[in-house]
């Protein structure tokens, strides 16, 4: 029996090492579907109708749990891929879904196929998501965390400790309240959409803060945060600015 899959992940390299590695040591698995787009493999899931996702957590368009919450019926069995273990990871081992730690292990992925191909046959996957999104809608976001791709790997940070990210030059200075920075590999509008919907805002073009550190806002257009730094806000910005400060 063949088992149709769909593969989303951001990165385009990610996709062809598991394409290659389930060609080889898993050959009843169909590919039907490849994507670095959330967005587009969203639309392959709709349309396909596949019986395996491989699901890249962290994604700059939606995540991953995003993602599966826009299905309206989820019954594919799911097989989350991430970077490393990270906050995800134990409510996916809770709801007995799938995932696989990069760089993805041959037995690893063997064993995760295995286990959703049973599960498949069980008729489980339908009710493991559901159970999946329903945890995470559950969670306090202040408490999450996210991938930052630095220099050197990646940072695994709470999003209540950025102070405010920096754009330079296509990097990112991510500004920690114990003083720390980091530097990214990543845009600062990689950034504004992973932190979309958060207390994050984005004041000028190279400039995204939370909105939490705010000590003062003056008239000549610039906000002064608790560590005692001056950010400009753009004066296209200003109002957008003002009506969100309005909602704290």
């Amino acid at each position: 029996m063949k088992y149709k899959a769909i593969l989303i992940d951001d990165e385009r390299k990610s996709v062809e090492i598991l394409r290659n590695k389930l060609e080889r040591f898993c050959p009843d698995i169909e590919i039907i579907a490849t994507s670095n787009s959330p967005k587009e493999g969203l639309e392959f899931i709709l349309s396909l109708n596949p019986d395996i996702v491989f699901l890249d957590i962290a994604m700059p368009e939606m995540s991953g749990f995003d993602l599966l919450e826009k299905v309206p019926d989820p019954s594919f069995e799911l097989i989350f891929v991430t970077a490393f273990g990270d906050f995800a990871i134990d409510a996916i081992k809770h709801c007995a879904i799938g995932y696989l730690v990069k760089p993805v292990e041959n037995s690893d992925l063997v064993l995760a196929v295995n286990n959703a191909k049973n599960n498949i046959e069980d008729k489980s996957s339908l009710r493991k998501n559901q159970e999946l999104i329903n945890n995470n809608k559950k969670e306090v976001f202040q408490k999450k965390k996210i991938l930052v791709p630095s220099l050197g790997g990646f940072d695994f940070i709470s999003i209540e400790e950025i102070i405010r990210c920096e754009g330079i030059d296509g990097y990112t200075k991510v500004f920690l309240a114990d003083g720390n920075k980091l530097i990214s590999s990543n845009s600062i509008g990689y950034f504004q959409k992973i932190l979309e919907g958060t207390q994050f805002h984005l004041i000028h073009r190279s400039h995204l803060m939370n909105l939490n550190f705010i000590k003062k806002y003056s008239t000549d257009g610039y906000v002064l945060l608790e560590n005692k730094v001056n950010i400009p806000v753009s004066r296209n910005r200003r109002k957008e600015f003002l009506d969100k400060l309005a909602e704290l």
